[in-house]
């Protein structure tokens, strides 16, 4: 412990004060103050960052495990649920915390949720309600609905802050909680976003940590395990099907479109995984298509609308002037959304149908499209299309599809948001199914749950991180996880097999995502065993 300097006696007199020596803590001169700083920087570069790190992930500015970071000054880190990233987030927290309570004590295992969770925007922050969700009902039933399976589950949520800015901090945090036996982290779900900085999160979480990841509605095609590069990310499984899946079966849903008849309509702006996938897997439908691609550069910021409203305004002509009657969009959902209103302010009366990747379930939930559903009327002539992680209605009682989806699953799920989706203090607060979000993250946590409760046989009652990361290579065949999403057979890469999607479009009398059919990446539905060809 550091010496407590002594006060000065009051006897001591001001100039017995500037006879004494200064007292200096390292020799005078700039060399030496330029050495001193070199060596601070050297030691919170190394060893003393761990310190530097954990002293600021207890920094009680917000809570226990929770500080304020980065020029927001926004609280990130992680919680079971005693801290509130947002208000928004009240009900469900507080299920979270009471559930997590009621399994302390018990050994359970925990799950780590890694999204935002705090947005300046509206839609945003329903969407991290969602997924929050989805995940506490996860939770719910493994522990209260899965025949006393062990160990229990325990849940906690890990904010990253804005664009998953602070990922670091709130990894190592993880890490933290994966090497403590009380703790016992044995898997991170979530991860929503395909960016720059998840994938870092995601690399580093999988092969500088050891720690399973599996994401959620992550559909970047370049933030996964390869043939080519199989242990990228040793412990990384997805259950989303990617853009390169999604675009398949739209392939073979919209057989009938005629790439002569194509336009795409891209996003040029770096450092965005989904942009840059999506915009491999447009161009590669609309190969033959009469017209280069019509481009914009987004801000840096994708809910930043800039001035592109003036820019759609300039490209909508040259779209009038081509043959085309199908176009591609590749761009996040504000974006999308300011290219419908120009559009549908165009001088030639033609019909559209727009499609774009499944982030566009954004706009069922963005309050400044309400006023615009509009631009989707049939007087406006446009059909926006795109492939759903989910709907609620694709194993339905309607569902005639033999193999590729449960509807025991489905109906668990369903009947769940009956119990707990309401405005009731005790409740989650209303939840939606039908952008698929609550549905695809409930099926992110249940598979790390299975990962998990898999390797637990015999004497093993917690089983190891690796252990758990081996256990998607298992995910298959017989031993799939009944998705209410659909089924979820993990291949040798932890990569989804041909997983059924959700052909949905926007409907402007419901103003929600209305059910169109499901396609699938490989053409076909998969076989009643779920088989994975070699």
């Amino acid at each position: 412990m550091a010496p407590v300097a002594e006060p000065l006696d009051p006897g001591t007199r001001s100039a017995d004060l500037r006879r004494a020596p200064p007292m200096t803590l390292w020799p005078a001169g700039p060399l030496n103050r330029a050495l001193l700083i070199a060596a601070v920087a050297v030691v919170l570069g190394t060893g003393g960052y761990v310190s530097y790190d954990r002293w600021l992930a207890e920094d009680p500015a917000c809570a226990p495990g929770v500080a304020k970071r980065g020029p927001r000054h926004e609280c990130v880190g992680v919680t079971d649920g005693g801290f509130l990233f947002a208000p928004s987030l009240k009900q469900v927290t507080g299920r979270i915390k009471a559930e997590n309570d009621s399994v302390a004590g018990k050994s359970p295992a925990t799950v780590a949720l890694m999204i935002p969770m705090i947005s300046d925007t509206q839609a945003e922050q329903q969407e991290y309600v969602e997924q929050v969700q989805g995940a506490y009902l996860a939770q719910y039933r493994a522990n209260h609905q899965a025949n006393g399976k062990q160990p229990p589950i325990r849940l906690v949520l890990a904010n990253p802050g804005r664009g998953y800015e602070q990922w670091r901090t709130v990894a190592d945090q993880l890490a933290r909680a994966a090497a403590d036996k009380k703790e016992n982290l044995r898997a991170v779900a979530g991860i929503n976003i395909s960016i720059t900085e998840t994938e870092e999160a995601v690399r580093y979480l999988t092969k500088d940590k050891g720690i399973p990841v599996v994401a959620g509605p992550m559909t970047a095609d370049d933030i996964k395990n390869t043939a080519a590069d199989p242990h990228r990310y040793p412990g990384l499984a997805r259950i989303a099907p990617g853009n390169t899946d999604q675009a398949d079966a739209l392939a073979a849903y919209g057989s009938d479109i005629k790439p002569a008849e194509t336009l795409v309509v891209e996003d040029i702006r770096e450092g965005d995984n989904y942009l840059a996938s999506l915009r491999q897997t447009f161009e590669k439908l609309a190969k033959g298509a009469p017209n280069a691609p019509e481009t914009f550069r987004s801000p840096p910021d994708f809910n930043d609308e800039g001035n592109l409203a003036n820019d759609f305004h300039q490209m909508v002509p040259d779209i009038c002037s081509s043959d085309a009657k199908t176009l591609y969009f590749a761009g996040r959902p504000v974006q999308l959304r300011l290219f419908l209103v120009e559009l549908s302010n165009r001088k030639c009366n033609k019909h559209y149908t727009v499609i774009s990747g499944s982030h566009a379930s954004t706009l069922t939930v963005d309050e400044k499209f309400a006023d615009q559903w509009g631009a989707l009327t049939n007087g406006a002539g446009i059909t926006l299309r795109y492939p759903g992680l989910a709907h609620p209605e694709a194993w339905g009682e309607r569902s005639t599809t033999p193999t590729g989806g449960s509807k025991a699953a489905l109906q668990e799920l369903t009947d769940l948001v009956q119990k707990f989706g309401t405005k009731e203090p005790d409740s989650i607060g209303p939840a939606n199914l039908s952008d698929g979000r609550v549905i695809i993250t409930y099926d992110a946590v249940s598979t790390a749950i299975a990962g998990i409760r898999n390797d637990a046989v015999g004497s093993v009652k917690m089983p190891s991180l690796s252990e758990v990361a081996d256990s998607w290579l298992r995910l298959h065949g017989n031993n799939r996880v009944e998705g209410a999403s659909g089924w979820i057979c993990l291949d040798q890469y932890g990569n989804p097999y041909n997983k059924a999607v959700s052909i949905v479009h926007l409907d402007p009398a419901s103003k929600t995502a209305a059910f169109d059919g499901i396609a699938w990446p490989a053409g076909r539905a998969p076989d009643p065993n779920c088989s994975i060809p070699n």
